[in-house]
């Protein structure tokens, strides 16, 4: 591969998904590193002071201030948005900075968002909490009705935003039934992609307009660095999402950007093979649990949906244990192997108890609307052998008597 080949989207976007998560957006320096470059600056110098007056003023490219560019994200920014199949994209610090900027970017006083009930705690917060407090309302309904979506709409709808699968539900969103919604009335969607990947799911392909991304979760996945992204139009990225980081700041520190490239380099094998290795567990769960909700089980009630917009079943599964809290907290402390964490898209198995954690800043009625009960559990099945995991969790289930 040539210096900038990387860069080439006429050659990139030939390439399959797998050689793009390697290779996509890559550009060498003089030295011919093979390894992409980690360039650690906070600005840039300039040879004349014109030099310096035409960037700025967006008339000579060329990079100015590491809040806006740098060599290293802008490497990492080219290869989510080759492998998502979009124009444009810009990273962020968290996948939260990701969700809020993609948001508040397009949102002003008087505007109304439709969300899905299901989702994130801290994006629940961002519909629920922040955005009322400017003046923008917020309905929120069951997304898996494609006509609760058409019912939500007001004249000054601005914004459809949901996750799919969703966050710890694993509630499945017809993407392009509620995605062909917002076309019919010019209304923009938002889909929090982080469970599924472009890997597994690309939902621009179903009408999505943006697609955004805690990068923390399988893109680095391997549980060492926070980053987040934000996929659109090149007209969307640069007019109205650029101004916002530009002014506000949720910047991707350059060596986070270049741990979050070494982890893409692998993630087509991790997502596959965990992705199997979760359907393993799921279908163990199956047979012992009250309930386990896993979008690639014939169980779950929306597995045929799941299986025409994903090409696996994902790598986070949710059991839904009938002792509440204290039968949820006394499986998790029986883990002999399964981590007890809150975090989700590592290399380890992880496993937590969603309403004392993710979602403990929700009410007790809102978590209840969502189907986040006190005996839900949430498992991220990860790379160790699944008759491991399987072994470990058949010891803490009998330990609470199941």
């Amino acid at each position: 591969m040539k210096k900038k080949t990387g860069q080439d989207r006429s050659i990139t976007q030939s390439w399959r998904p797998a050689t793009q998560a390697v290779r996509g957006g890559t550009a060498r320096s003089e030295y011919g590193e093979t390894s992409e470059a980690l360039f650690l600056t906070s600005g840039y110098t300039y040879d004349k002071a014109a030099d310096a007056a035409a960037r700025f003023a967006g008339e000579q490219q060329g990079m100015t201030y590491s809040r806006l560019q740098n060599p290293t994200v802008e490497m990492l920014e080219q290869r989510i948005a080759l492998i998502e199949g979009a124009e444009a994209c810009r990273t962020m610090a968290t996948g939260m900075a990701a969700m809020t900027a993609a948001l508040l970017c397009q949102l002003s006083q008087g505007d109304h968002v439709v969300a899905g009930r299901a989702a994130f705690g801290s994006c629940r917060w961002l519909t629920d909490t922040l955005l009322p407090r400017f003046g923008i309302e917020t309905t929120i309904i069951d997304a898996r009705e494609p006509e609760q979506w058409r019912d939500a709409i007001r004249p000054n709808t601005k914004v459809f935003f949901f996750e799919t699968p969703a966050n710890p539900t694993l509630d499945i969103v017809d993407l392009a039934a509620v995605c062909g919604i917002a076309r019919e009335r010019g209304i923009t969607s938002i889909v929090d992609n982080a469970f599924a990947t472009p890997m597994l799911q690309r939902p621009m392909d179903y009408g999505a307009d943006i697609v955004a991304y805690s990068a923390t979760k399988m893109m680095d996945g391997q549980g060492r660095v926070l980053a987040g992204a934000v996929c659109g139009t090149e007209e969307f990225i640069e007019k109205t999402l650029l101004a916002f980081i530009r002014n506000t700041g949720p910047t991707l520190s350059a060596f986070n950007a270049w741990v979050v490239l070494k982890g893409m380099e692998t993630l087509d094998l991790r997502i596959r093979r965990q992705s199997e290795n979760a359907l393993k567990v799921a279908t163990f769960l199956d047979k012992r649990v009250p309930e386990c909700l896993y979008p690639g089980l014939p169980s779950h009630p929306q597995h045929a949906l799941a299986m025409s917009q994903m090409q696996a079943g994902g790598t986070i599964l949710a059991v839904n244990l009938e002792g509440g809290r204290a039968q949820a907290h006394g499986l998790l402390d029986a883990l002999a192997l399964i981590d007890i964490s809150n975090n989700i898209g590592d290399s380890r198995s992880l496993m937590t108890h969603p309403a004392s954690t993710t979602h403990a800043g929700l009410t007790a009625e809102v978590r209840e609307a969502m189907g986040v009960g006190e005996g839900m559990l949430r498992l991220n099945v990860g790379l160790e052998d699944p008759e491991d995991l399987i072994e470990d969790l058949d010891r803490a289930l009998e330990s609470v008597g199941l």
